[in-house]
């Protein structure tokens, strides 16, 4: 099968031939029909973030389950799937208490040789996932079922930009009614966590961002407000905007110097400022312990959210996640993504009357978060 190989840090996504084992006990073999390219990805493969090379990247994956392993209980063949890079065992303390998300044992979601390459070597697989190809083996944890009829690259973005950034608002922060909300960051990420506060009942939902096409889009959203922080002090905007008094809830998408900072600066007494974006993960905070407990403010690291995709399934179905207008391009799995620049991921746009095949990669509109398929 063709998949989209990373074999050194840096050196760009290359499409090559591999082989995929057979699954057993609890894998399952998905053929994936949508791929979402998240911003993720990209540092991934520019960044040593942890991962073995050779490695395939891919981890907003939708599919049909084709064949499973004798173990598995909870999908069936020709279920459609989505996956989630959160890898638990289901056993340890911690999966058994409710915190998958902190699971002692997430290596048990995975084995060697599953991907091994044409000289026979072994292919990682990034997340437990390998979503950049034309089939999948995954465990069964990382998958959730999705109606039939929820089409494909709607369901692929369920798996990380959705169950992030709704998450985020709805699980982690608990945003209640009535309470107020600023969103630094309104990539496909960001535009989730906005329709995650409309869902909370927010009363005030602040969209920051120095682009105003993402403003634009982050309105159609549901953001009741826009601040284009490279035009104005966008920390005295969310001031004004709440009468003197900050947000409840700030939730940092960008992750860069300065901006997280920021985020805290335009926090209400009480607020919490919750960090999701790493677009430099180097990036630090210095605050004092005074500010924290004279101002009763908070800072909390939130990874996927903690929000299952069955969960935000059911918001997508009622309509109220609307995951459509995230896809901005599409293209196959084909070729190198971009020898010129292989730091950088550049797709080429394909233009809406060309046929499609199978399997699609997306990306989002005015974010550069995520993209691609593999047909």
């Amino acid at each position: 099968m063709k998949a989209s190989v990373v074999r050194e840090f840096g050196g760009g996504f290359h499409t090559e031939d591999v082989t995929l084992s057979d699954p057993v006990g609890r894998e399952v073999l998905v053929e994936v029909k949508a791929s979402g390219l998240c911003h993720s990805d990209e540092l991934a493969q520019s960044t040593n973030l942890g991962f073995d090379v050779p490695v395939v990247f891919g981890h907003e994956v939708a599919g049909i389950v084709t064949a499973i392993g004798d173990q598995v209980r909870d999908v069936a063949v020709g279920d459609h799937v989505v996956g989630c890079l959160v890898q638990y065992c289901g056993a340890c303390i911690q999966c058994l208490t409710g915190s998958v998300n902190l699971c002692l044992h997430p290596e048990a979601t995975v084995r060697e040789n599953r991907i091994t390459d044409g000289e026979g070597r072994e292919v990682n697989q990034g997340m437990g996932l390998g979503g950049f190809a034309e089939y999948a083996l995954i465990h069964e944890n990382q998958l959730a079922k999705v109606p039939d009829a929820m089409p494909f690259p709607q369901a692929a973005l369920l798996g990380c930009g959705v169950v992030t950034g709704a998450g985020a608002v709805m699980n982690t922060a608990k945003v209640q009614p009535g309470q107020t909300v600023a969103i630094i960051g309104t990539g496909g990420v960001g535009t989730n966590a906005i329709s995650g506060a409309v869902i909370a009942g927010a009363s005030r939902i602040i969209a920051i961002d120095v682009a105003d096409d993402k403003l634009t889009n982050a309105r159609h959203f549901g953001a009741t407000d826009t601040v284009n922080s490279r035009e104005v002090d966008a920390v005295q905007a969310v001031k004004d905007l709440t009468g003197g008094l900050g947000a409840d809830f700030v939730f940092d998408f960008v992750g860069a110097p300065g901006v997280t900072r920021s985020g805290f600066d335009m926090l209400a007494q009480g607020g919490g400022l919750y960090l999701i974006g790493v677009l430099d993960p180097t990036n630090s905070i210095e605050l004092s312990s005074f500010e924290l407990l004279g101002g009763r403010k908070r800072v909390e690291g939130v990874y996927m959210g903690w929000l299952d995709q069955p969960e935000a399934r059911h918001p997508h179905d009622r309509g109220a996640l609307p995951a459509g207008p995230l896809q901005a391009r599409r293209t196959r799995l084909q070729g190198d993504l971009d020898r010129r620049d292989p730091g950088r991921l550049r797709l080429p746009p394909r233009p809406e009357d060309q046929p499609r095949g199978d399997h699609e990669l997306l990306t989002p509109p005015a974010c550069g978060d995520h993209a691609f398929s593999t047909g």
